[in-house]
C-alpha cells in the first residue's frame, strides 16, 4: 500500500506517490504549481522618475491563477478517480479533500473576480492552490472501493460542503477585515468586494446556507445508505459541525446575529467540519503512518 513508507519520512512518500501516479500527473502537478506560484508572486511597485510602475508580470498573473485552477482540476480528475491506475476505488486521503476543497475555492474567487478584482486575495488562494496541489501530490491516500453505488454522491456532497464553507470563510475574513477598518478609520460602508457592507454578510451567509443544505443532504445520504452506523471520530465531528452550523443560521433567524458574533461561529463550526474527515485523516496517514478505517 502506498502509505506503507508515510512512517519513514517524507522522502519515501514522495518516491511512492511519483511511482504510484505515473509521469504525466507529476508534469500537470508541477504546471498547476508554477502557475500558481506566478499568481501568487508578490508585486512591487518600481520608482522610475518619481512615478510607480507595476512589474510587468502583474498582467499575467490573473490568467496564471485560471492556468494552474484548470491544470488543478485536471489533476484531481486524474488522481481522485483513478484513471489509468490498476488499483479499482478513489483517492480518499486528505490531501486530496483538502485540494479540491481549495480548489472550489479559487473557482469562487476566479467568478468573483471578473467583477471586482482583489489582488491580494488572488495571491493568498494562489499559494493555497500550490500548497494543496503539493500536499495531494506527497500525501495521496489509500486507494478506496466504493461500498456502495451512493457512496460517491456522498463523497462529493461532502467535499462541495467543505467547498462552500470554505468560500464563507474567504467572504468572513474579508467581512471582518471592513469592519475592522470602519471602526478605525470611518471609511465609506463598503467592503473590498465593492459591495456593501450588509450585502457581503448576505453573500457571507448565502455560501453557508448553501453548504449546510449540501452537508445535510451528505449526512442523510450516509446515514441512509450506511451498512452499519458507526459513532467514530468522523461522525462526531460532522454532527458537531452541522449542530454549529445549524445554531449559527437559527441565531441569525431569531435573534439577528451578525458582525463577528456570526462569523465566530462560522470558523467553529468550519473547524470542526474539517477536523471530521481531513484532520482526522491526516493524524491517521501523516501522525501516525496507517491508513484510517
Amino acid at each position: 500500500m502506498i502509505l506503507s513508507g508515510l512512517s519513514s519520512g517524507a522522502g519515501s512518500t514522495w518516491g511512492l506517490a511519483g511511482s504510484t501516479l505515473g509521469a504525466a500527473p507529476l508534469a500537470l502537478a508541477l504546471a498547476s504549481v508554477l502557475a500558481y506560484a506566478i499568481a501568487a508572486w508578490p508585486q512591487r511597485a518600481a520608482a522610475i522618475a518619481g512615478e510607480a510602475t507595476t512589474p510587468s508580470i502583474s498582467r499575467v498573473q490573473a490568467p496564471a491563477l485560471v492556468a494552474g485552477w484548470m491544470l488543478h482540476a485536471v489533476l484531481l480528475v486524474l488522481d481522485i478517480s483513478g484513471w489509468g491506475r490498476s488499483e479499482v476505488g478513489a483517492r480518499l486521503g486528505f490531501g486530496p479533500v483538502l485540494s479540491l476543497t481549495l480548489w472550489l475555492v479559487v473557482a469562487v474567487h476566479i467568478v468573483e473576480s471578473r467583477f471586482v478584482p482583489l489582488p491580494s486575495v488572488r495571491r493568498a488562494l494562489a499559494a493555497g492552490g500550490a500548497m494543496a496541489v503539493v500536499l495531494a501530490w506527497a500525501f495521496p491516500g489509500d486507494v478506496r472501493a466504493m461500498p456502495s453505488p451512493w457512496a460517491p454522491l456522498h463523497w462529493v456532497l461532502g467535499v462541495a460542503s467543505y467547498g462552500l464553507f470554505g468560500a464563507a470563510v474567504l467572504h468572513a475574513w474579508l467581512l471582518d477585515g471592513a469592519e475592522r477598518q470602519l471602526r478605525r478609520h470611518t471609511p465609506p460602508v463598503h467592503g473590498p468586494l465593492g459591495l456593501p457592507l450588509l450585502r457581503l454578510e448576505r453573500l457571507t451567509f448565502r455560501f453557508v446556507e448553501a453548504g449546510f443544505v449540501v452537508l445535510t443532504l451528505a449526512l442523510v445520504l450516509g446515514f441512509v445508505t450506511a451498512s452499519r452506523w458507526r459513532w467514530d471520530h468522523k461522525t462526531v465531528f460532522s454532527l458537531l459541525g452541522w449542530g454549529v452550523f445549524a445554531a449559527l443560521i437559527g441565531g441569525r433567524l431569531l435573534r439577528g446575529w451578525r458582525g463577528r458574533r456570526a462569523t465566530r461561529w462560522l470558523y467553529v463550526g468550519t473547524v470542526l467540519l474539517l477536523l471530521a474527515y481531513a484532520g482526522s485523516r491526516f493524524v491517521f496517514e501523516v501522525v501516525l503512518g496507517r491508513n484510517a478505517a
